[in-house]
């Protein structure tokens, strides 16, 4: 039994069979093969190589005709490798002989022959070395099925292990095939960790080795509570762990009968509860658990689930859908928030060095104004069925602010002389991500109809802390005094401007931090639909004054320990049966 230690991102505890997915070569299973299994096992490993050859031959011709025979020459090249006994008689000897499973023995013989490639320190030998990678990939891809295929094969659903997992994989696979999510990379406010969330799947990311040490078909434990995923658990863990899971589930049942009451503090204070949304399905999700509305949908998503970019229609519907499921219930809609994404990077000719502060948010819509525009489009069309709010992401200057209001005028112009209906007056606002605009948010306050506090990036920015990066996890918290010395300024210059300031950010849903963001000030909280009931439960059991005490208090730390042990403290004292977990360190 192993367990593997990551990061907690979507609660649940679940016991279920491993699939890996993501880069064959990270997770390559070894086993010996018992006498019978030989032939069928070289048998298996020789149609994977024709698979490969003829998949390379297509590729071949498919190049010759769209780029030349001298550029189709690789291929070749690759074509021949893959048939030269030299590489490949090493290969079926493991098999035969040392009874070594086919993608075992085909990674020590390519990493075999890489070595001696590399030893020879030539530009030429280096550059076959890139080609010997490829092939490699490419034979393991085929002995191992590809996913689309594994899959569709699945009877039931499973956890699903990756070395890294896309926004769109996550999304694309959803509640049909997996039971739970576990990476080797990532954070806790990662675009994959939010979807995780949106799906209500337990899933622990940062968990290193982990598509190493299970192989397919292995019974894991994922613990979405403590961050934990355990390998081949004993009969002890598995009913630990069988109990656990009926334990959670109970306790988020009793919270979920309570999403129809208000979410009303103890002395009469009405706080808003809405959902942070990827799709417009996510919007029957949310009131259900009990929410007010939608404060964030992230359009961005509707991008990066299709190879083509969505049209103006497509987008529309979109909206539009979201705006009639909530019935006149306020929805925020986030412009795009792409740029440092897999997609776009792929999209340029150089991909940025690093793309988290170059070309991202809203600096990419205003140097992609066609596209921008489109999106404006559909979104105004969309206000006419129903009250909307546009959000601006990123924002760090008031250039961008005024820029983009100037575009967003413009549409409205064409959209008025091509006599289609839409608010002809929406309110629109900025998420304040970056110190740069938390500072000058009284300047902002003056030109934004609202504020919504992102402090997924906030964080990443003012800490200089790689959100989505596991090796310096445990540096990256919105405990930190810097962080909410920040928060407190853009709540402050909206109350001064008489403006709304809300949060979306993943803290928003957490119930520690819930008694000291009403005692900062805040009204108006948007998270991921499932956190609904916690948080609705905590503002419940609370007053103001307690909370604007604490708040008071937790501004003279200069600890984010100090801070986080001050917040878990005062949670679990409100009801330690229900709230001890979320209070756990």
């Amino acid at each position: 039994m192993d367990i593997i230690k990551g990061i907690a991102v979507s609660p649940g505890i679940v016991v279920g069979k491993a699939l890996l997915l993501g880069a064959a070569e990270t997770h390559v299973p070894r086993r010996t093969i018992a006498p019978r299994e030989v032939d069928a096992e070289v048998a298996r490993f020789g149609a994977a190589v024709a698979a490969a050859i003829a998949d390379l031959g297509e590729l071949r011709r498919t190049t010759e005709t769209q780029l030349g025979a001298e550029t189709a020459k690789i291929f070749s090249f690759h074509e021949g490798m893959l048939q030269d006994r030299t590489l490949l008689d090493p290969i079926l000897r493991a098999i035969t002989g040392e009874r070594l499973n086919a993608e075992a023995a085909l990674t020590d013989q390519f990493e075999r022959v890489i070595a001696q490639f590399r030893a020879f320190k030539s530009d030429v030998f280096e550059q076959k070395v890139d080609d010997l990678v490829d092939l490699e990939r490419r034979v393991l891809g085929k002995l191992m099925g590809e996913e689309e295929d594994r899959l569709a094969r699945l009877t039931e659903p499973a956890v699903i292990i990756g070395h890294e997992l896309t926004p769109s994989q996550a999304a694309a696979i959803g509640h049909g095939k997996a039971l739970a999510f576990v990476t080797e990379l990532g954070g806790l406010t990662g675009h994959v960790s939010i979807v995780f969330r949106a799906l209500g799947l337990p899933a622990v990311v940062g968990c290193s080795r982990a598509a190493v040490e299970v192989q397919d078909g292995d019974e894991v434990i994922v613990d979405g509570d403590a961050g934990v995923m355990i390998v081949r658990p004993d009969e002890t863990a598995r009913a630990e762990a069988l109990k656990r899971a009926e334990a959670s589930k109970r306790l988020r049942s009793s919270l979920a009968e309570n999403a129809t009451l208000e979410a009303v503090t103890a002395d009469g204070t009405r706080i808003q509860l809405l959902g942070n949304i990827e799709f417009p399905d996510e919007v029957e999700t949310v009131l259900r658990n009990g929410g007010d509305g939608v404060g964030l949908y992230r359009t961005e998503f509707l991008f990066l689930t299709s190879e083509e970019p969505p049209d103006e229609e497509a987008q529309y519907q979109a909206y539009r859908k979201t705006i009639e499921l909530l019935d006149g219930r306020p929805c925020t809609i986030r412009t795009l928030d792409l740029g440092a994404d897999k997609m776009t990077q792929a999209m340029l000719q150089e991909p940025e060095r690093n793309p988290f502060l170059g070309l991202r948010s809203i600096r990419y819509s205003l140097q992609n104004q066609p596209m921008f525009k489109t999106q404006l489009r559909a979104i105004l069309r969309a206000s006419a069925h129903g009250p909307i709010k546009v959000m601006f992401p990123l924002v760090s200057t008031l250039m961008e602010l005024r820029q983009a209001r100037l575009i967003l005028r413009d549409v409205m112009e064409e959209l008025d002389e091509e006599g289609m209906a839409h608010d002809r007056r929406p309110r629109v606002g900025i998420m304040i991500e970056v110190p740069s605009a938390a500072l000058m948010a009284r300047t902002f306050a003056a030109e934004a109809d609202f504020f919504s506090i992102g402090t997924n990036d906030l964080v990443q920015y003012t800490l200089a802390v790689d959100r989505g990066n596991e090796k310096v996890a445990s540096l990256y918290t919105a405990a930190s005094p810097a962080v909410l010395q920040l928060v407190k300024n853009v709540i402050r210059a909206g109350r001064s401007a008489g403006i709304e300031a809300s949060l979306c950010g993943e803290i928003a849903g957490d119930p520690v931090f819930t008694m000291l963001l009403l005692g900062m000030g805040l009204r108006t909280l948007s998270m991921v639909p499932a956190q609904i009931p916690v948080v609705k439960r905590v503002v419940r059991s609370v007053d103001i004054g307690l909370c604007e005490r604490l708040a008071r208090r937790v501004g003279s730390f200069d600890s984010e320990r100090q801070i986080h042990t001050t917040l878990r403290d005062e949670l679990r004292k409100l009801d330690p049966a229900n709230f001890g977990g979320w209070a756990a360190a």
